[in-house]
């Protein structure tokens, strides 16, 4: 919370929101297994009351996520789509919500065939550059939806140029921070309103717990957010909370390790004969580099990229051939992973709105983990040594 700014952001991630258990003292925040409250009286009782609502490993977890990304409120979900979910069903038939075009497909599923059957309307267009909101702004627009870094593309936006401009029209943006994390970003202190995490991905960063999350500091936002979790009940149990806080106490170092590797791969593959496109924001030829160094402390642990010939047979033959990155979808654990997105994680999206944003049949994704640099590049360096012609 907010008297923890001060201090370090290492030390927020391993205190912020935790105390000792005044029972036992443990240093660890206890897992509360329990579905129910004892109340001192029934109109009194001011505590926890069901474990749908709240439970005190949540909300540890919440003031400590609230920590990390500068905000007043941490709200946390039983996954990342939930708490999407979460925000669209704040909103009433009619709102206009604007999305970043290269977007997680989940996400992109979710708001089309879910929410525009309930009145929303969602317009998907390219944000980077800020000024192409300009012709979209209008009084029924309520929310500005961006991912930065985004998924898998790797565009950067300027959070701060954005808000700036869905304010005119008092409009509020959300920004999935998921690739990031919050030691790398804080779109709430660029002028963003919420803030989403996948927790699943670096926040837990073992690969062993789903979960996600909303920050901010409006007060309406943090009520609202509250009341869908009392009513539609998309709550994290206990233990999630428990390992998603553990996860916390090392994202720093974690992170470091993760941009290390993952801008030592970029530059591998920028260099080698095969690769056409390297999408990694730390290169100096991308064109979000300028934006990214000016709003992030490092670039992250993600890059894609595709081969010259364009060829899907030798995609497939490079996805085929690794042995430390494994072919599984998520990101953003301590193993690495290589994924193939128009088929796996953004299958969902229709071909020709892949095609018309540049999410080609060849692209390749990887999450760096924070294995020996060496074995990762030379792991990417065999796997390419066998596409052929």
């Amino acid at each position: 919370m907010k008297e923890g700014k001060q201090q370090g952001f290492g030390t927020r991630a391993i205190h912020a929101g935790q105390e000792p258990d005044p029972a036992t003292g443990a240093i660890m925040t206890p897992i509360y297994q329990s579905s129910t409250f004892v109340q001192s009286g029934p109109a009194e009782h001011k505590g926890y009351e069901y474990a749908r609502v709240s439970n005190p490993t949540r909300t540890a977890l919440e003031g400590n996520l609230a920590a990390l990304e500068n905000a007043q409120h941490g709200i946390c979900f039983s996954s990342g789509v939930a708490a999407i979910d979460a925000v669209l069903k704040c909103l009433n038939p009619g709102d206009r919500v604007v999305a970043s075009n290269d977007l997680y497909g989940g996400t992109r599923r979710l708001m089309v065939h879910v929410f525009e059957r309930f009145g929303l309307s969602f317009e998907f267009i390219d944000l980077t550059d800020a000024s192409a909101l300009e012709p979209h702004l209008g009084d029924d627009l309520k929310l500005v939806w961006l991912e930065t870094p985004s998924n898998p593309l790797m565009n950067i936006i300027d959070i701060a140029a954005v808000s700036e401009r869905a304010a005119s029209v008092g409009a509020q943006v959300a920004v999935d921070n998921t690739f990031a994390s919050p030691f790398l970003q804080q779109p709430l202190d660029l002028g963003a309103t919420l803030v989403m995490h996948s927790t699943t991905k670096y926040i837990g960063g073992h690969s062993d717990v789903v979960g996600g999350a909303i920050c901010t500091n409006d007060d309406w936002w943090n009520d609202s957010l509250r009341f869908i979790v009392k009513s539609a009940g998309a709550a994290p149990g206990p233990m999630d909370c428990f390992l998603l806080l553990r996860g916390t106490k090392t994202l720093h170092v974690r992170m470091e390790r993760h941009c290390s590797n993952a801008e030592a791969v970029a530059h591998f593959l920028n260099d080698h004969p095969l690769v056409d496109r390297v999408r990694f924001p730390g290169l100096p030829n991308h064109p979000g580099h300028d934006i990214a160094r000016r709003q992030m402390s490092g670039f992250g642990g993600m890059l894609s990229f595709t081969l010259k010939g364009d060829r899907m047979a030798d995609a497939v033959t490079v996805l085929s051939n690794t042995s430390v990155f494994s072919l599984a979808e998520s990101l953003g654990g301590v193993e690495s992973l290589i994924e193939h997105p128009a088929s796996m994680t953004h299958a969902s999206v229709p071909v020709e709105e892949r095609r018309r944003i540049g999410l080609d049949e060849t692209l390749i994704r990887l999450s760096v983990g924070i294995e020996d640099v060496e074995d990762l590049l030379a792991d990417l360096d065999h796997a390419l040594a066998q596409v052929t012609g």
